[in-house]
């Protein structure tokens, strides 16, 4: 059964949703996110036998959102993941990551093998550190308009996705993520989020008390936390200086919808197929055909099969 609290940890107040008992399975969503995006996954992996946490992330939901920028660097966020481990009596655990909560259970694997014993990310590829500043690089690529530097100035993006929350719910997940050039890409005209008069077709694998969970919480919350992830990329590069080249030797697995433009577009496509220089005990890489971005919410079943069976092979329970 699930239940939920809230624990202390690295400085924050970190809320979770927990079910099950056994090894210890930490969950990290991504943006524009929550916890309950990985409702789908948190009873069948505790039913399997482990132990399932899934956190609101930093600056988000239920957690604390610091104010400053600066609180949301990679070490700030895996020195979450670290610290919940030990809040909740545990020495190790396998983490598994979605979006923007990939490269927070990569980079764990990697700056804590001691802690993290296996990876999954999902969605978004290991690191693969290149060799500038990433705004850096896509400004002398003559890029200009990628939503990464859109993100950048506080208070802009925040006016856009929070003039009605509703539909920036709707449009996030009806777009999925598919066309890098149309998801990726801002318009200065429309912003992030597209033409607002153009209504949006919400996939059939969304309901709507889904809908009325996300849009109720960032309407409370705003998205300046998730935001001030994206605004610490450059840092991130600064900050992750001594990891060059580094590899993550723990046991790992990649997920993806073949259909997303996280995979196919700017930042993952050169990465996707270079990922065993950065992971030599890749055990899978999926791509799920004809799947987008929210893949764990999209495709439940291929994803928790794939999940149940990586786990079952790294920690049985």
């Amino acid at each position: 059964m699930e239940t939920t609290r809230t624990l202390a940890a690295n400085g924050i107040d970190i809320f979770m949703r927990e079910a099950g008992q056994g090894p210890l399975v930490l969950l990290c969503h991504g943006w524009p996110e929550l916890s309950y995006s990985w409702r789908h996954q948190i009873g069948p992996i505790a039913e399997a036998g482990y132990h399932v946490v899934a956190p609101d992330m930093r600056g988000f939901g239920k957690t604390s959102a610091p104010q400053d920028i600066e609180a949301y660097t990679i070490f700030d966020t895996v020195g979450d993941m670290v610290a919940l481990v030990a809040a909740l009596g545990e020495k190790q655990a396998v983490i598994v990551g979605h979006d923007w909560g990939a490269p927070v259970a990569w980079h764990a694997a990697m700056f804590r093998p001691d802690v993290f014993t296996a990876v999954a990310g999902l969605s978004v590829p290991p690191p693969l550190r290149g060799r500038g500043r990433p705004l850096d690089t896509l400004r002398a690529q003559g890029i200009e308009n990628f939503y990464w530097q859109y993100f950048q100035t506080p208070g802009v993006a925040e006016r856009e996705l929070e003039r009605d929350v509703a539909f920036t719910t709707r449009a996030m997940v009806a777009r999925g993520f598919l066309d890098p050039a149309e998801s990726l890409f801002v318009t200065s005209e429309h912003g992030f989020l597209g033409d607002p008069a153009i209504e949006r077709t919400v996939p059939d694998w969304i309901g709507a008390d889904e809908l009325v969970h996300f849009t109720e919480t960032y309407q409370a919350t705003g998205f300046r936390g998730g935001l001030n992830w994206y605004r610490n990329i450059d840092r991130n590069w600064e900050l992750t200086a001594p990891w060059q080249d580094a590899q993550i030797r723990q046991p790992s697995l990649f997920i993806a919808g073949a259909e997303d433009a996280v995979v196919k577009g700017l930042i993952g496509a050169k990465r996707i197929h270079d990922m065993e220089r950065v992971l030599p005990n890749l055990t899978r890489k999926l791509l799920i055909e004809g799947a987008g971005h929210w893949i764990q919410r999209e495709r439940p079943a291929e994803v928790n099969a794939a999940l149940l069976a990586f786990l079952r092979q790294v920690v049985p329970a």
